[in-house]
């Protein structure tokens, strides 16, 4: 009974939803003054660095929650006990994070 009502809600989506996509076509989009790109070298290696303290932090902030959620102390674990695995699994969430804040970067 449950598979019918959806089965009948989903033209009627279909009917609410159409003027909105197609009144997203007509839409001009306003010209913007700003720009995140760099006019000049100076410019340039300012957002180098902004960028790559950002990127740090959120690397090593990813890290710290990541370890938090985990049993155990992940850092002890890679430093003390000299664990592999650990340090494996530390490494791709540090590089997890940097390629989410490099895709943010990016645009």
């Amino acid at each position: 009974m449950k598979i019918r009502r959806v089965i009948t809600l989903i033209p009627l989506l279909l009917v609410l939803t159409a003027p909105c996509v197609f009144a997203a076509d007509s839409i001009t989009p306003l010209p913007t003054t700003t720009t995140w790109h760099a006019q000049t070298l100076l410019q340039a290696v300012g957002n180098v660095v902004l960028f790559a303290l950002v990127g740090v932090v959120a690397a090593v902030v990813g890290f710290k929650i990541f370890d938090k959620c985990t049993p155990g102390h992940l850092g002890r674990e890679i430093i003390e006990h000299r664990n592999v695995a650990a340090a494996i699994i530390g490494a791709a969430v540090i590089l997890g994070v940097c390629i989410i804040v490099a895709a943010a970067i990016v645009g």
